[in-house]
């Protein structure tokens, strides 16, 4: 071991940072940030440094570095540009032995700034003792991700009543499960959705039960968003790594998967293009069965579980029968395939507004308002509609729309193997015949759709050339 690591109290205590430039800057905050009493010496601030200056959150010495600025403190960075000068700062500390960090110089330095995750009172550093420092930053950003937000809040709760939970519970043991059920519990769950005084109440009425409480369950609405891991949200990454049992829909790729907890349990439930499926009120009864046995339970959604996802029947499902619950957005197909087809959903002269449809059977299609979907100047994104693009393109043509309406139909959405199928609504059924277009698709009808030729980037473009309008035509003749 090269570095001996330990965490140093500066609250109130001295330190220095000699330089003025963006990377002075950023050392003086951490310090700061830790509570330190700052002095910055340079010939001149750089518009931060000054800043703080004019706050009074620093001291400063405005001339050229001299030796005893380094008299009584405790540490020392060096940022300036000139090596020459660093190695002298590093001199003066090391005779004075105190410590001193030279920035991007492990060789003239005493001590290391660490890569560092902060979730206060907790900290993670991360240090490769200064010969890969850009390997260093990438493992904090990896490893920030599976820690959430809410573990400082916790952790601070925890410290408030730490001499109340010693007593209560003397037994290590009763202590160590307190502390689990403080952790992955309802304490945890009413922090991340922004109850502080409820998860406080919830802490104070177990520490007047005589038993330690016993975990209880929980479930959390994980959208997945369109298949690319890559779109998972932070959150949704963590809840995965938490799960106890995922029950997911058939069309959550592998990669995703993946992701999970190594020994998490893995369900299938969902259908697959009018396959077999698990009913509704089956997956219901995993949910309860499963919270109720106290594990943690991910129901896994393509997308968003809120768009055509029944997450709301689920939710009224689990606070019927008492269990706690989260949601965590994805990012819906209308809003994936959108982007990596190159249409902006709403443009300020083609569309002022966006409308998401379902048409996966032929009762979704009769509820529709057919009159206000033909009208033009508007986004028509139509989810899971492949096999109902015949009777999809006759009811908008018969209530009025062109036949010229642009279309954007784009299949496995941000998916490798993505195709975008470009062409007029009159024209529509038939393309998608040619093109041999499956499902997963969705569909994006509108002026903005003609977009898509000059501002696709991402898998296959299929359809007519040239370009079939204006707005396509003239981007192209703008490039």
């Amino acid at each position: 071991m090269q570095l001996y690591p330990l965490f140093a109290d500066l609250s109130n205590r001295p330190a220095l940072v000699v330089g003025g430039g963006d990377v002075a800057a950023r050392k003086a905050s951490m310090l700061l940030r830790a509570g330190a009493r700052v002095t910055v010496g340079a010939p001149v601030l750089g518009p931060e440094l000054r800043e703080l200056l004019q706050q009074g959150r620093i001291t400063y010495r405005a001339c050229a570095y001299q030796s005893e600025w380094l008299d009584g403190m405790w540490l020392t960075i060096a940022a300036t540009r000139s090596r020459r000068l660093n190695a002298r700062i590093a001199a003066d500390g090391h005779a004075r032995q105190r410590l001193v960090n030279v920035v991007d110089d492990p060789a003239l330095s005493s001590f290391q700034v660490p890569a560092v995750i902060d979730r206060s009172p907790l900290l993670v550093a991360i240090s490769s003792s200064g010969t890969a420092p850009v390997l260093a930053r990438r493992l904090r950003e990896r490893i920030e991700s599976l820690l959430d937000p809410a573990l400082g809040p916790l952790l601070q709760l925890a410290q408030r009543y730490r001499a109340r939970i010693r007593a209560r519970h003397a037994d290590l043991g009763a202590r160590r499960r307190f502390y689990d059920w403080l952790h992955d519990g309802p304490v945890s769950a009413l922090l991340r959705a922004a109850h502080p005084m409820r998860a406080e109440q919830q802490l104070v009425a177990a520490l007047a039960d005589r038993e330690p409480p016993r975990g209880s369950g929980s479930v959390a609405l994980v959208g997945a968003g369109p298949g690319d891991p890559g779109l998972l949200t932070l959150r949704a990454l963590r809840a995965l790594n938490e799960a106890d049992v995922i029950l997911h829909d058939e069309l959550i790729s592998p990669q995703i998967l993946e992701l999970a907890r190594r020994d998490a349990l893995q369900l299938a439930v969902g259908k697959r293009g009018g396959g077999t499926h698990t009913p509704q009120e089956a997956i219901h009864a995993l949910l309860l069965e499963h919270a109720q046995a106290g594990r943690r339970v991910v129901r896994l959604k393509g997308g968003d579980p809120f768009v055509f996802g029944r997450g709301g029947e689920e939710l009224a499902f689990l606070r019927e029968h008492g269990i706690a619950y989260e949601v965590i957005p994805g990012i819906t197909a209308a809003l994936a395939c959108a982007a990596h087809g190159g249409v902006p959903l709403t443009h300020r002269d083609h569309a002022h507004s966006v409308r998401l449809v379902t048409a996966h059977c032929q009762h979704s299609l009769d509820t529709l308002d057919w009159v206000e979907l033909a009208r033009e100047r508007q986004t028509l994104a139509v989810y899971m509609g492949v096999g109902k693009l015949e009777e999809l393109t006759g009811k908008l043509l018969a209530h009025g729309r062109p036949s010229d309406t642009p279309f954007a139909l784009i299949e496995n959405g941000s998916l490798p193997g993505q195709r975008t199928l470009v062409g007029t609504l009159g024209d529509l059924p038939k393309l998608a015949r040619h093109h041999a277009v499956c499902a997963p698709a969705l569909l994006i009808l509108g002026e903005v759709a003609d977009f898509a030729p000059a501002l696709h980037w991402y898998g296959e473009l299929l359809g007519p050339t040239p370009p079939h309008s204006g707005i396509s035509n003239a981007l192209a003749d703008a490039a």
